[in-house]
């Protein structure tokens, strides 16, 4: 159950929703096919050059995750004393953490090699960067209260079958570490190998991934797999210029280790490449300092690439 202050807040989120949504979609209706910047997202092959009309070389730096910067996140349970599950690295005392800072995310690929294995698959690497930014904690004197790293390699092979009517696009395999930098009692680190298959159909877009953790001599964050998860599905629909996607990852466990997280987007137009973006985030890692600490956010901001 929601205590009354996110009862408010969510009802002020859907009145903001419902008041945007009508302007965004006369926006879309009235512009959409004036420029390019105003077309559709691209679509799976486009955007992992899954074949060779949409191959453009290697080494050219391109968009991976969304890019966006989020001016206020609320939280409904600040992490103020961040611990690692059965392990005693805490800091000394609470830190005084505002319920508000901003979030911003940075996220690039390049394509290192084409036509490998057999000429049946690419290679990339990718980088994506998180950053929540306590910007107006002025007692703090507006500290970043975490940054996480993330770079990948990436297999990619396209494929062509169809499954409950999509069009399966790409089946692959990852490399992930990901990590926020820091030294104990706050250091957060993970490695994973994963698995992951593209869907298209229509306007929709879906991604499977799942992972398996690779284990490590420092563990600074056991049982991290029981809260983030091991597998994340991400499902996309646009709507002229709008795009709604949501991002679910669990742990793939029942009882009380049946732990994950859903993230609710919303991008609309508001001039050019310009676009204004809603996000609502519950359960467990919305950061690395928080794998095992449970909340709900909301926030407001900018979006610059879906």
């Amino acid at each position: 159950m929601f205590s009354p202050p996110i009862v408010s807040i969510y009802r002020l989120f859907l009145l903001f929703a419902l008041a945007l949504f009508p302007v965004s979609l006369s926006l879309a209706q009235d512009h959409g096919d004036q420029d390019w910047v105003f077309k559709n997202s691209k679509s799976l092959s486009e955007l992992w050059e899954l074949d060779e009309a949409h191959h453009r070389g290697t080494f050219l730096i391109t968009s991976y995750k969304p890019v966006y910067f989020t001016l206020a996140k609320y939280s409904s349970d600040t992490n103020k004393d961040p611990k690692s599950e059965g392990l005693e690295n805490t800091l000394p005392e609470p830190v005084a953490l505002n319920v508000i800072e901003s979030k911003f995310q940075l996220s690039l690929k390049t394509k290192i090699f084409h036509k490998v294995l057999w000429g049946r698959a690419d290679v990339w690497a990718a980088y994506s960067q998180r950053a929540y930014w306590q910007i107006y904690n002025e007692a703090l004197s507006r500290p970043f209260r975490e940054t996480n790293y993330e770079p990948e390699i990436i297999l990619n092979f396209p494929v062509k079958f169809s499954l409950l009517g999509f069009e399966g696009k790409m089946i692959g395999a990852a490399f992930t570490h990901e990590s926020n930098g820091r030294s104990e009692p706050i250091s957060r680190s993970w490695n994973r190998l994963g698995l992951h298959a593209g869907f298209e159909r229509g306007q929709w877009q879906i991604m499977f991934k799942n992972w398996v953790r690779l284990g490590g001599s420092n563990d600074d964050n056991p049982g991290i797999s029981d809260y983030i998860g091991r597998a994340e599905a991400k499902v996309s629909y646009d709507l002229k210029r709008q795009r709604f996607y949501a991002i679910a990852r669990h742990s793939m466990k029942f009882g009380e280790k049946s732990r994950g997280s859903l993230q609710l987007n919303w991008t609309f137009p508001i001039i050019k490449n310009f676009s204004g973006h809603i996000q609502v985030f519950e359960g467990y890692g919305e950061s690395l300092i928080d794998y095992n600490h449970r909340q709900t956010t909301v926030g407001l901001g900018v979006s610059l690439i879906n």
